[in-house]
């Protein structure tokens, strides 16, 4: 991704009362380097943003303004599945056979993002035109140019990993955008984790069922783990440290979206990094030899 040259972020706050516009976002956003055509990713703090004349919608729109028509805003959407996050699975991954029918199968178009990934996200997601990825845990939703190829053939399995949206997204020359939202939030790190050569990675394997035109149909997956560290040792909130690293090399622009915090970052660099920074922390547990 080349960042588009700029000037410095602007420094005004509203007035009380006041709201923020699409257009003053926009203006935020090029400042920060968004330009036409770039794919970009983006996490959303919303409540950091401010007060938005027409909520997470004045945020959409400025993204969309700033990429213009040929650019794609992205979303880890994931799925709301009370029933993965309240450990209703037995010791095999399966869900116990009394509960199975009472539970709604993933269906890309309507079911709900994961609570834990922002009211944005799921904003994102129901606007008329944006699409959504077919890997449950590891969904994305997309609006704009590339969107439907962004999404496409996404594994079923390490939904993360190779051919999947954060894969595409790191071809394209993309780029996230944290905007009021914590490294630990960055879903393109997952891919890092994907890439890194390190042994031990834990790995998940979950019972899902998925609307089909013939009805509901069950399979298992499976993923690295995502959730918490993906190798024993680390942190849970690792991402934190590995974003707060890359920063301090000079690679991330800095300014505000509205009220929040907020950085642009190159998504090939960033999962470079990463990887390394894995790598390499990984070495540093094991014992001489």
């Amino acid at each position: 991704m080349a960042l588009a040259d700029s000037p410095s972020p602007n420094p005004s706050r509203l007035r009380e009362g006041d709201y923020w516009t699409a257009a003053d976002l926009a203006r935020d956003l090029t400042a920060l380097g968004l330009h036409p055509g770039t794919i970009v990713m983006a996490h959303v703090g919303f409540r950091s943003v401010g007060r938005c004349i027409n909520g997470a919608d004045t945020l959409i729109a400025a993204i969309r303004e700033a990429i213009g028509g040929e650019g794609t805003l992205v979303v880890a959407t994931d799925w709301h599945a009370p029933y993965l996050e309240d450990d209703l699975l037995d010791d095999s991954g399966r869900v116990p056979a009394e509960w199975r029918e009472h539970i709604p199968p993933f269906d890309p178009a309507t079911s709900r993002s994961m609570r834990d990934n922002g009211v944005f996200a799921e904003w994102v997601r129901t606007t008329p035109g944006a699409v959504r990825s077919r890997n449950p845990n590891c969904s994305v939703a997309a609006i704009g140019a590339r969107a439907e190829w962004l999404i496409a053939d996404q594994p079923l399995d390490y939904g993360y990993g190779p051919g999947s949206p954060l894969a595409k997204l790191v071809e394209a020359g993309g780029c996230v955008a944290m905007i009021g939202a914590r490294g630990i939030s960055m879903t393109l790190l997952h891919h890092a984790e994907n890439l890194a050569d390190v042994p031990g990675k834990i790995i998940l394997r979950e019972e899902i069922p998925y609307a089909t035109p013939e009805g509901t149909v069950w399979r298992m997956n499976e993923e690295y783990e995502s959730s918490d560290a993906i190798v024993s040792g680390f942190s849970d909130d690792y991402f934190d440290d590995i974003l707060a690293d890359f920063v301090a090399t000079g690679q991330a622009r800095a300014g505000k979206v509205g009220d929040a915090d907020a950085l642009l970052i190159d998504a090939r660099a960033i999962v470079a990094f990463a990887a390394g920074w894995i790598e390499r922390a990984v070495a540093a547990q094991r014992p001489p030899g």
